[in-house]
Parts: structure tokens; sequence; C-alpha cells
């Protein structure tokens, strides 16, 4: 059975897209020393993490959606189905740490946006059917999580939790505090907006090329997500 997909949903998720790519080729202008577009801390700071906020927020919105199509199915099938899902893309996160492992060892990456996506939707299934409960915890752990940004450990054990050793570093870093905070504000907007799945709001949907385009990012985000360095990386170093 096909389901209906949102078009907002799709065309944030587009969006987010757009915007990484955009960032991580100013990144990689900079890393090959084609072109350094200066230290504004705008850029490098609070831009890479507006765009993984979007994207965040979105997995715990997703998640609602998904599981309003699901609800009557007997529960262990809908916890079967998360894990795997979970263990999935944590599974492609494991990928990316050996790859950047064997190619950029001294800041490969250890618990990056895929491994925290991935446990994010195992451990969010409990409180997926929630909403204010979530509010109340998301925005206790992003309070938590900017605490914790100044404490640091002599142990790397605890790297998922968001406690890092002072020398750490790492090219692509998300832990669950605060982290996981931003997934359930999005499961309870999700809860609110799109309540069993149907949206109380009305949109007008743009119909164009362009914002056509974007929805198909959207929809095909992870394998976006896998890809579009690697193709960066070599369309820069045929044009060097």
């Amino acid at each position: 059975m096909k389901f209906k997909r949102f078009y907002e949903i799709d065309l944030l998720r587009g969006i987010a897209i757009v915007l990484m790519i955009t960032f991580h080729l100013f990144y990689d202008l900079k890393f090959f020393g084609i072109y350094n577009p200066g230290e504004s801390f705008a850029f490098w700071w609070f831009f890479p993490r507006f765009i993984a906020f979007l994207f965040i927020f979105l997995v715990g919105v997703s998640l609602t959606l998904s599981y309003s199509r699901i609800r009557k199915w007997p529960e262990n099938k809908k916890i079967k189905k998360y894990f795997l899902r979970g263990l999935n893309i944590f599974s492609w996160g494991l990928l990316i740490t050996t790859v950047t492992y064997i190619f950029l060892p001294k800041e490969f990456i250890i618990f990056g946006i895929l491994h925290f996506i991935g446990l994010s939707i195992i451990l969010a299934y409990p409180l997926i059917r929630y909403k204010y409960p979530n509010i109340i915890l998301g925005t206790s752990l992003i309070g938590l999580g900017t605490f914790l940004g100044g404490v640091y450990v002599s142990f790397p054990w605890l790297l998922w939790l968001g406690l890092i050793p002072r020398s750490f570093y790492t090219l692509d870093y998300f832990p669950l505090i605060p982290w996981f905070g931003v997934v359930l504000l999005g499961i309870f907007f999700g809860n609110t907006f799109y309540p069993n799945g149907k949206r109380i709001f009305r949109i007008k949907e743009i119909k164009n090329p362009a914002i056509n385009f974007i929805c198909a990012l959207g929809r095909n985000s992870l394998l976006i997500y896998l890809i579009h360095q690697p193709i960066l990386i070599l369309i820069i170093n045929l044009l060097m």
C-alpha cells in the first residue's frame, strides 16, 4: 500500500540537503586549498548546526508519520520495524567510520549523524505516541547539552552520550545529548500538527521544476547524503 507523502516535509528535507551540499562544497574547497571563504562564525559554526537541526527535527516528525501508518500492528512487529530501521542507518554510519578511518585517521568519524539517527530511531520508539512528555524531555536534553559542552572527561567511552576528552576531534559528531532532544521536539511537533498522520493545517503546494527537484532530493536524502561527498571530491579533483 502506498501512503501519501507530505509535500512540505519533502521540501524542507530537500532544502536541508541543498544547504548541506553547499556547506560541504565550501568545506572541500577550503580543505583542498582552492578557496577559503574566511573564518565567519555564522558560516562555520551556526550554519552547519542549523542544517543539522532541520534534518534531525524532521527525523522526529517523520517518526510520527510512519508510526501513524502502523499503529494497529502488533507491538512486537512495530518494535522490530523501528529496531531494524535504526540498525540499518547505524550500519551506514559504521561504514562511514571505516572509510574515514582509512583516509582521515586523525579525524575519522566515530559517532556522526548517521550513527546518531540510527540509535535515535530505536530509542525514540517508546515515546513516538506522546506529545507533552517529548517537549519536556526534549528541552531538558538540549539544556543539559549546553551544560555538557564545557565538561570534559579522561576517557572516550561516553562519546555517544556527549562526554568527550579534551583532545577529541572528529569531522562529524552528534551525541545523544543534546541532539536527541531535537528528535523529541520533532515528535512533539508531528503529533501536534499531524495527529494520526493527518495534517491539521492547509498549505498551498507550489508546482514548478525547481521545487519538484528539491522535493525529490528530500525523498532520497539518505542516498544523497552517502554519495554527495565522493561526487564533490571527484568533481573538485577533476577541475584542479
